[in-house]
């Protein structure tokens, strides 16, 4: 039964990472598909796994993700003036 609830939370978060329109509500959502996945190996008492999902794939990426973000996003050179339409 917590499998099948966890599973279907684990298709409900990659759905939001696929749709999300926004980057970084696609990080969060990939970073909670993560946790999500930590507590899938916890209850399937694989430990190790679970430690190591939780290290890279939520804590890791999400970092990596939120830098490289930050660092493409286009900023307006000195002295120019930012136009919305």
């Amino acid at each position: 039964m917590v499998l099948n609830i966890l599973t279907a939370l684990l298709l409900v978060s990659a759905c939001g990472v696929v749709w999300s329109k926004n980057l970084i509500r696609s990080l969060i959502w990939l970073s909670t598909f993560s946790l999500l996945l930590t507590f899938h190996y916890v209850l399937l008492k694989a430990p190790d796994i679970a430690v190591t999902e939780a290290a890279l794939g939520t804590g890791l990426s999400t970092l990596v993700f939120l830098t490289a973000i930050r660092k493409t996003r286009k900023e307006p050179a000195a002295g120019q003036e930012v136009h919305h339409d």
